[in-house]
């Protein structure tokens, strides 16, 4: 037996958590952006994947049309940041509504540091930054994808493994799942691709 839904007959709650409780883990993507007038936001996307490796590009999606969005389409740039397992509770409180002229850095008590290659600041506390440019802006019914073109990668060394790539379990990065879950970070199990 299956339940069969439609986007004419979806669950009582509708389509939206029907996915997210679906399509997980997802990977978060810490964006921080500057407005205009020079007002840092930043805000937790788990909508976020690669989009393209040659040239790099990630992809966001914002659900609405939030300050992130707005900041994107506006300046051109935004940085997206990857959290740790002992961030969780602060990348949490960064998704709660907030004026668009409030420092979502200093309102959480964390620190705004000068990215290498754009304007909008990185966050210090986590150990990987990902500063981007904006490549494409791709509005979505209700929905707007984000492409940024990677213009500069950081990574705290202490999350590097001996051969540069980061350590997956010196990262620990959270994923988003549905409902008010998250996922920590699971066991590790490498299996090489079969030869062509």
């Amino acid at each position: 037996m299956r339940t069969v839904y439609t986007p004419d007959s979806p669950p009582a709650k509708g389509i939206y958590p029907l996915l997210t409780a679906s399509i997980a883990p997802r990977p978060i993507a810490w964006v921080s952006t500057l407005s205009p007038d020079g007002v840092p936001n930043l805000a937790p996307y788990s909508f976020f994947t690669i989009a393209c490796t040659d040239p790099a590009i990630l992809s966001i999606t914002s659900v609405g049309r939030k300050d992130t969005y707005r900041n994107v389409v506006e300046t051109g740039e935004f940085v997206a940041s990857i959290g740790t397992e002992s961030l969780m509770d602060t990348i949490n409180a960064t998704s709660a509504p907030v004026r668009p002229d409030v420092d979502e850095f200093a309102a959480n008590g964390l620190t705004a540091e000068p990215s290498d290659a754009v304007a909008a600041p990185r966050v210090a506390e986590a150990p990987i930054a990902f500063e981007c440019v904006r490549h494409d802006v791709v509005d979505l019914g209700t929905s707007a994808m984000l492409l940024g073109r990677v213009v500069s990668v950081s990574v705290r060394d202490d999350v590097l493994a001996a051969d540069g790539l980061p350590d997956f379990a010196a990262l620990a990065p959270p994923s988003r799942l549905g409902r008010n879950e998250w996922g920590l970070a699971p066991a590790v199990r490498r299996l090489d691709r079969p030869g062509r």
